[in-house]
């Protein structure tokens, strides 16, 4: 029997074998590997012409392997995908150095190409993470089975919606935290949330990378990764939209049906969309020039202000420490809470926003966004604060509210400096406690009471009413020495 010896130069796997040169591929029962086969299937197809029982001789590293020839063919056919990745694989950076990866997943087509992507290209393991952060339960059908087509091992959900209204959206509320005037950073806070996860699950199934979608000109690929440096700083971080030659929607389809992912049949937006218990954000298509007005039907979280209700509706927020607790009496969680007052806000067309921004990476980028719950609640906590902080207080609290926001659009939720400003924020705010009715009327939202055991304000001092504690002829002290900078200023110019 004709014995066959394995040379490297035959194919990337080191399935080789070797006889006296000729030109012909078979000679005497023998196969020789005058040149690099350009595929295992070339390979697969050549050793079918073998006539006899030929022994061939796979070498993968130190260990050798003799077989005859139905199991090298065999051999082969397993070892295709490994010879795909190692040949994409080769190169420069983490490629072919990763072992397991956690995807951010959302199903769609871009995080379904993704996983393909990232098996062909880095040749690991990847597991799919989903976060609940109140998207909508049909977000999240048939997320598992998605994920598992696409070539994942498996797929992990978490419900971090308490979590993400506790401890994300509650503390931007308390610290009034709004950017450029009015953005109330709904896709700013689910980040850090998500990322967060995605670190904890990492450490879970033993990780040594995460993944995610962002594209390059966005504010969220700053977002993840800033919050992967400050949790976890050893993991890796692949972003596929930074590396890829995938330029749009149909090379992503392309891709798809080359690998075997199965596209997303649902209708595509025309608008790219991201929701959360905080808000929905509308961007793309005819928002991109800025002096288009936005269609009608865009709109999903609230009704047009001028088809509300033409009565208005009162409710009643209970506030403990600068953070709501309760909806008309009735304590609910924070999620709970969240979402009733989205239900109340979108009949009433409340919390409709059209801003042009300025993005992190430098670009102005023009956005509407519905936050129903959130616009009531702002207005709440701002109305007690009225009653129970001091003006210099409060104007200290707005200012670092700018950088609260600014620091939190930008990514560095876990950023010692937002954390500092934070611990100042629950203390400048532990007297916020009490209640504020607000009168809801077609896309507005106004105070109609507040009241707080702890309230500065005083009838007896600032009614127009005489008042034993303060005498109005005080007042001409006061303005005399108030005034006597501005009065000397004057003085010196008139030569007095």
């Amino acid at each position: 029997m004709a014995q066959l010896k394995a040379i490297s130069s035959c194919s990337p796997t080191s399935l080789a074998f070797q006889v006296p040169k000729r030109e012909s591929l078979q000679f005497n029962d023998k196969v020789s590997c005058p040149r690099k086969l350009s595929s295992a299937s070339e390979l697969v197809a050549r050793t079918s012409e073998l006539h006899g029982h030929a022994v061939a001789t796979i070498s993968n590293g130190s260990k050798i392997t003799k077989f005859r020839k139905n199991q090298v063919i065999q051999a082969v056919l397993q070892s295709n995908r490994e010879m795909e990745i190692s040949e994409a694989t080769k190169g420069s950076g983490l490629r072919g150095k990763l072992n397991k990866v956690v995807l951010a997943y959302s199903g769609g087509l871009d995080t379904s190409v993704i996983v393909p992507w990232l098996r062909e290209n880095y040749g690991c393991d990847v597991v799919c993470f989903t976060a609940d952060v109140g998207q909508g339960v049909g977000e999240l059908e048939g997320l598992e089975a998605k994920a598992k087509a696409s070539g994942a091992s498996q797929l992990v959900v978490k419900d971090l919606k308490e979590e993400f209204v506790r401890d994300f959206i509650f503390p931007c509320l308390r610290a009034g935290a709004i950017y450029e005037r009015k953005y109330l950073l709904g896709t700013s806070m689910a980040r850090p949330v998500i990322a967060k996860a995605m670190v904890d699950i990492a450490k879970e199934v033993g990780a040594d990378a995460v993944a995610h979608g962002c594209t390059g000109k966005g504010n969220d690929q700053v977002r993840f990764e800033l919050t992967f440096f400050a949790l976890n700083p050893k993991l890796n971080v692949v972003a596929p939209w930074r590396e890829w030659d995938i330029t749009g929607r149909e090379d992503a389809i392309e891709y798809a049906k080359k690998h075997n992912v199965p596209v997303p049949v649902t209708k595509k937006s025309i608008y790219s969309r991201d929701r959360n218990l905080w808000h929905l954000s509308h961007e793309g298509d005819i928002l991109e020039d800025p002096a288009n007005e936005p269609k009608k039907d865009m709109y999903m979280l609230t009704v047009d202000p001028e088809e509300a209700p033409d009565k208005p509706e009162y409710i009643e927020i209970g506030i403990e420490s600068g953070l709501p607790v309760s909806v008309n009496g009735k304590v609910l969680s924070p999620a709970s809470l969240l979402t009733e007052l989205n239900e109340i806000g979108g009949k009433h067309g409340i919390g409709r926003i059209d801003m042009v921004e300025n993005r992190l990476v430098g670009m102005k980028s023009r956005g509407v966004y519905e936050t129903p719950g959130g616009t009531i609640l702002f207005e709440a906590v701002q109305g007690l604060e009225s009653l129970t902080i001091d003006r210099e207080s409060m104007q200290l609290k707005d200012s670092l509210a700018l950088k609260y926001a600014e620091l939190v659009y930008a990514g560095r939720w876990f950023d010692p400096l937002r954390e500092s400003m934070d611990a100042f924020m629950e203390k400048i705010t532990e007297t916020t406690t009490g209640s504020v009715t607000l009168k809801l009327y077609k896309g507005s939202v106004s105070v109609a009471s507040r009241k707080s055991p702890y309230s500065l304000y005083r009838q007896d001092i600032s009614s127009f009413e005489s008042s034993q504690i303060y005498d109005q002829a005080d007042a001409a002290g006061f303005i005399r020495l108030y005034g006597l900078p501005m009065r000397v200023r004057s003085m010196l110019k008139q030569g007095m």
